[in-house]
């Protein structure tokens, strides 16, 4: 039932592409609405429910906290940013190559051993990751500096995940999620400054967009992910999240007829077999 709920967070995470291209202010602008939108949402909760623990929380597990959402705000603008010039398919399908970053990060960090056919379904996983950044290969340099920059989401998608496993053993969903999304607009809203990005003055659909990206992308997926952390591995949930691109690109394809290529599908396709080989061996 739990593998289920952390499926159905997938789902949610899927609809956050489309929802980008439907937008028309700043990916970093995007951003901050979307982290900023989610901490208003939950505050009510957090300060009604959760008050005691969020006064009584430590330095270090604060610390942890706004490191994670720190991790999650560069991953969300890395994320927003490769959209501007990638495939929908490529660029989800790219950030989510985290599970390799955090199989890595279990094993030379945290000791912790992968079953060998599990680092099978790793690697093709990576493998079909590959496969779809060589078919953009040829379709110009902006396309590649999307790659890229999916790739950098991807491994700060890895730290915030692998910050989470720790925290989420002692602090509540709630408190957590509350203070990694505000800690993430933070980091975000000093980008923005720093830059001299003006933060208002854009089209009305912005808001629609960047509220719709804070109740199904964040809370019912990127939360449902860390309530998750508390009870399955930190490896099978970043692997969980390879079925994303699946989802992402039919509704890609339904919304803005944005046909995949044929190595991207065939890449997608090796991508799920990885998913595939992973959860079945991984437990064992």
């Amino acid at each position: 039932m739990k593998k289920l709920i952390i499926l159905l967070g997938v789902v949610g995470v899927s609809v956050s592409a489309p929802l980008i291209r439907f937008s028309t202010a700043p990916s970093m602008v995007l951003v901050l609405y979307r982290v900023m939108m989610a901490a208003l949402l939950l505050a009510p909760v957090v300060l009604t429910k959760n008050r005691a623990e969020l006064a009584a929380i430590g330095r270090k597990d604060l610390f942890l906290c706004l490191t994670s959402g720190l991790a999650l705000g560069l991953h969300f603008s890395c994320y927003f940013e490769a959209l501007r010039f990638t495939s929908i398919a490529s660029a989800v399908a790219l950030v989510d190559t985290e599970v390799f970053f955090v199989a890595f990060m279990l094993l030379f960090l945290f000791r912790e051993r992968i079953p060998g056919l599990a680092w099978t379904g790793i690697v093709t996983t990576f493998a079909g990751s590959v496969i779809i950044a060589l078919a953009d290969a040829g379709s110009g340099s902006n396309v590649l500096l999307g790659d890229a920059i999916a790739l950098a989401g991807a491994l700060c998608m890895a730290v915030y995940t692998m910050i989470g496993r720790t925290c989420r053993q002692r602090i509540t969903t709630n408190t957590y999620t509350f203070l990694v999304y505000l800690s993430a607009g933070i980091t975000v809203l000093v980008i923005l400054l720093c830059s001299g990005q003006p933060l208002l003055g854009y089209e009305p659909v912005n808001w629609l967009t960047a509220l719709g990206m804070a109740l199904f992308c964040t809370l019912l997926g990127h939360s449902v992910f860390s309530w998750g952390l508390k009870y399955e591995s930190a490896a099978f949930i970043s692997t969980a999240k390879l079925l994303e691109p699946v989802f992402a690109s039919i509704l890609g394809v339904l919304l803005f007829r944005e046909i995949p290529s044929l190595p991207v599908i065939v890449g997608g396709c090796v991508v799920i077999l990885g998913l595939f080989i992973y959860t079945r061996f991984s437990e064992n």
